[in-house]
């Protein structure tokens, strides 16, 4: 239960998610003000984008629109310095590593919940609203507030947030937890906004294009030429570079006779390994460091738990075994495919997600 009109910030990227979720937000008694963010782009004349995805001019007019709609106080924080240094720079050191990063998990706790709650606390604002397909409550043996799927399994969005902090999602609400998208939809049209129905979803980084990606790789990384081998040391070709490339990936790789599939990067020699058999992509075991639990507390024996090694990726049996207060190593009861360096590997018991670590081996 809430005090009538208690002020709940309500972070608007002017998408049919946040918008309906301010609306929800206002129609159980919350007094909701719309926050948008404002994030850099690769500044470069290669880069297709002209402006970031999740914050272009468009989404801030609809988010404009709909608070003026709906009677909601909306305000724009330029952070564009922070997404450059938090997001677009780690990006690019990852890559350097020939690692292969997750941007959304990053920003989440780095930037974007982390900007809400400051401007929250600037306004004297306890609550942070967002329109991720996720929920919260508290255990009531533990005392501790638990991030839980969403209702719709599909949407689902918990893997992005397995790195938010105990001390935030007690004050975090997500209203669309218990709806499908379809509702979601659905309550858009009820409410006069329709027009989100037509609205395609872009596939890029928020940052630079998917089309653009080469000319990205090119310009901060260069061409650091290489080997291309088998398992068996057969010299197959050349590489213009690890970064360019992805465990499990096929296409890019330009060999006859496959098709090939990467599956290492031999940092040291600089060879990239590849196979035809997509077996030889499976693997059981990771090392995971850092590593970070939402309850605030260390892993102190094995846990079994299922573990989601990308966003898409089915949960599956594992054991989390710790090796020191922040590492732990990752033991899967069947093998995966593609486990990747750079990736994060997210925990869950049953509905609830417990947290995530980086691969790091």
């Amino acid at each position: 239960m809430i005090n009538k009109n208690e002020k709940i910030v309500v972070g608007m990227s002017g998408g049919v998610d946040s918008s309906i979720a301010l609306i929800l937000l206002k129609e159980q008694g919350w007094d909701p003000i719309g926050v948008s963010l404002k994030y850099a782009i690769w500044p470069d004349k290669a880069n297709c984008l002209r402006e970031n995805v999740c914050c272009s001019k468009e989404s801030f007019a609809t988010a404009t629109n709909i608070c003026k709609k709906l009677k909601v106080p909306y305000h724009v924080l330029d952070v564009s310095a922070d997404f450059k240094k938090q997001v677009i720079e780690y990006f690019v050191k990852e890559l350097k590593n020939n690692r292969t990063p997750n941007p959304c998990i990053r920003c989440n706790p780095s930037l974007k919940f982390k900007q809400l709650f400051k401007y929250a606390k600037k306004h004297n604002i306890k609550y942070v609203a967002t329109g991720h397909f996720a929920q919260s409550k508290v255990n009531k043996k533990t005392g501790k507030h638990e991030l839980l799927k969403a209702k719709d399994n599909k949407k689902d969005q918990t893997y992005s947030l397995s790195w938010l902090p105990q001390k935030w999602l007690k004050y975090i609400k997500f209203p669309l937890g218990k709806y499908t998208k379809q509702q979601v939809f659905k309550l858009a049209i009820k409410h006069g906004f329709d027009f989100f129905i037509k609205q395609k979803q872009s596939q890029d980084f928020c940052f630079v294009a998917g089309k653009s990606m080469v000319f990205f790789l090119k310009k901060e990384l260069g061409i650091k030429s290489g080997q291309i081998k088998d398992t068996k040391g057969n010299l197959l070709g050349e590489h213009n570079g690890l970064h360019f490339y992805t465990i499990g990936q096929r296409k890019g790789i330009n060999l006859s006779g496959g098709p090939y599939f990467v599956v290492k990067k031999n940092n040291k020699e600089n060879v990239l390994i590849v196979s035809k058999q997509e077996k030889d992509l499976y693997s059981k075991q990771a090392i995971l460091s850092p590593v970070h639990f939402i309850s605030g507390e260390s892993l102190e024996a094995s846990i079994k738990v299922q573990v989601k090694i990308r966003s898409q990726h089915i949960p599956s049996l594992a054991y989390l075994t710790p090796l020191t207060k922040n590492k732990i190593k990752l033991n899967f009861i069947k093998s995966q495919k593609a486990i990747t360096l750079g990736q994060f590997a997210v925990f869950y018991k049953a509905n609830v997600c417990l947290g995530g670590g980086e691969i790091k081996q």
